[in-house]
């Protein structure tokens, strides 16, 4: 079965997906991050008999844009077309977040649609209070929550790029990204491998563009629900070659019962206006 989050895991991982490094010009953010639209080619590696499975494709496109002092928007569609081999059925899931890392806020909006009709609306806002997060969920249900103290998912993007580059190569954090129900935050542990340079072109880093050639972080973060001394295994986890502005490539999304992978097959660098950090309030 095919999770309802299957998308919105997908920004925890990659998002400004969630992410620092030195201000850029041009395109770049004041973080390093870069704005970006980038198009995947998804297709089915593995999937277990228990899966109901039997063939899955699709493609997935994310943008991301903003600044650190005006805050960052990623719009993120995943469409797939699923073969259970008595039916097939299309879903397609569409996320809109905005992160404000100045003032510690975040909003989101995800609609998951079967066959073009709506079967699920997630809508809320979170605030970083310090030693919490607080969730104002307005749809599936109107409720107001307190979790542990959360990372969202740029915020955690460039926890990853920091960590890469310092050369820690284990880390754990647990993210808010509105995923499911949008009600609860998952843990993370992030696993960076050594920065690679690519010698001959690999199967997606000729759509990579001006960064075919750059190197990168071979990069895999396992999601863990919130009770982890119970649950053992992760509910997802996601393995993609990241590079510190922030752009990824050669994803494998593993959901436990399938594994997608995901190849670039376009980039397109936005021409984003960038706002020094200095001339931010914090």
């Amino acid at each position: 079965m095919v999770r309802s989050s299957l998308a919105a895991l997908f920004l925890a991982g990659v998002s400004a997906t969630a992410h620092a490094a030195a201000p850029s010009v041009g395109a770049g953010m004041a973080t390093g991050l870069i704005a970006h639209r980038a198009i995947y080619d998804l297709e089915l590696k593995d999937a277990s008999e228990r899966s109901g499975i039997s063939g899955m494709s699709g493609r997935m496109v994310y943008e991301f844009n903003g600044d650190y002092c005006t805050g960052y928007t990623t719009k993120f569609r995943f469409v797939t077309k699923i073969d259970t081999g008595d039916a097939v059925r299309v879903s397609d899931q569409q996320t809109n977040t905005f992160e404000n890392l100045k003032d510690g806020k975040f909003t989101f909006d995800t609609k998951s649609f079967t066959d073009n009709q709506l079967d699920k609306e997630v809508t809320g806002a979170a605030e970083d209070q310090g030693e919490a997060t607080k969730v104002d969920l307005k749809q599936p249900a109107s409720k107001n929550l307190q979790l542990e103290a959360s990372r969202f998912p740029t915020e955690h993007m460039m926890d990853v790029i920091k960590n890469a580059k310092a050369g820690n190569r284990l880390f754990e954090a647990r993210v808010f990204d509105g995923s499911d129900d949008g009600d609860k935050a998952l843990a993370t542990t992030t696993v960076v491998g050594k920065p690679v340079t690519p010698v001959n072109d690999e199967a997606d880093s000729s759509n990579a563009g001006a960064f075919s050639k750059a190197t990168f972080w071979p990069v895999t973060i396992s999601y863990f629900n919130e009770n982890t001394k119970t649950d053992a295994l992760p509910v997802y986890r996601m393995s993609f070659k990241l590079y510190e502005n922030g752009i990824t490539r050669d994803l494998t999304m593993d959901y436990g019962d399938f594994v997608l992978t995901g190849k670039l097959s376009k980039l397109e660098l936005l021409d984003a206006k960038t706002l020094p950090v200095s001339n931010c309030t914090r």
